[in-house]
């Protein structure tokens, strides 16, 4: 049996120093971490019962990891469920890691372009537990008084952005948001199923006067070589200004920018990879 050093500090396997003897790790900061990683892999807020048990830890031993975690910002506890999802701490790591991502860089300048040349407010949106998050946000000349930021979670069912995740992602790949946000009737799922099939045929989404009165959207997707969403890019604008024709000036413009972001990474991708 492995004993656990009095300073805290234990053996981790497979990671091994120059002398190939075994590095040694914090015990606590591993324990903190399957924590965290209970709530990663649960894709959903959790009670500390439920936490504790993914965890592998008895609900006592949890429950000042969850009061420190908290603390930090890594998580967050909701005062009236109890539950605990990820904290803003959380969210500033992951924004670090995505400003890293090829896909990500690649969008960014694009972005700023199309939200100047077409004056229209433009959301980057990639994936989270909790269904698309905004991780870019655009302003334009336009005015549009919506609740939109950096952070916010789009409807799977009501907004451009979730649809079109939803059409090209696996639906085993889901948020468990999909459930509570689809209304469990048969007409209104076959609705919904002949949106995603549209998107698919059209190669973007759009929402016209909704979630919000007078503002309308279009939302192409971001592939990979590989046919895998990256991320979803939403121009959003007055129903009077935005042209959501299907073959109009913004959907035209909004997938060339797509098609140039995903080139541009893929070819970088392409470059790290080949022989030097």
């Amino acid at each position: 049996m492995n004993r656990i050093p009095m300073d805290g500090t234990a053996d981790v396997s497979g990671e091994r120093g120059q002398t190939g003897r075994a590095s040694r790790g914090v015990q606590s900061v591993d324990v903190a971490a399957r924590v965290l990683q209970a709530v990663a892999q649960a894709r959903r807020a959790l009670g500390p019962g439920d936490l504790a048990t993914l965890a592998g830890l008895p609900p006592a031993q949890a429950h000042p990891y969850l009061v420190s975690l908290t603390r930090l910002g890594l998580l967050k506890r909701d005062p009236m469920s109890g539950d605990y999802a990820p904290g803003p701490m959380t969210l500033r790591l992951a924004l670090l890691h995505l400003e890293n991502d090829p896909a990500y860089r690649a969008a960014v300048p694009r972005v700023v372009t199309f939200a100047r040349e077409t004056g229209f407010c433009v959301a980057i949106s990639t994936h989270a537990p909790q269904g698309p998050v905004v991780v870019h946000f655009e302003r334009a000349a336009f005015p549009l008084h919506v609740n939109l930021h950096v952070g916010s979670v789009m409807s799977l069912t009501t907004t451009s952005t979730g649809r079109a995740f939803c059409a090209f992602t696996p639906a085993d790949l889901w948020p468990p948001a999909w459930q509570e946000q689809m209304p469990g009737v048969a007409a209104e799922r076959k609705r919904f199923d002949a949106l995603l099939a549209e998107t698919r045929e059209r190669g973007m989404s759009r929402s016209v006067n909704t979630p919000s009165p007078s503002v309308s959207s279009l939302c192409a997707p971001v592939l990979d070589a590989s046919g895998r969403l990256r991320l979803a890019l939403t121009a959003i604008g007055p129903t009077a200004a935005l042209d959501v024709a299907w073959e109009g000036a913004a959907a035209n413009a909004l997938r060339a920018t797509a098609r140039d972001i995903a080139a541009q990474f893929d070819a970088s991708a392409g470059e790290t990879e080949s022989p030097v």
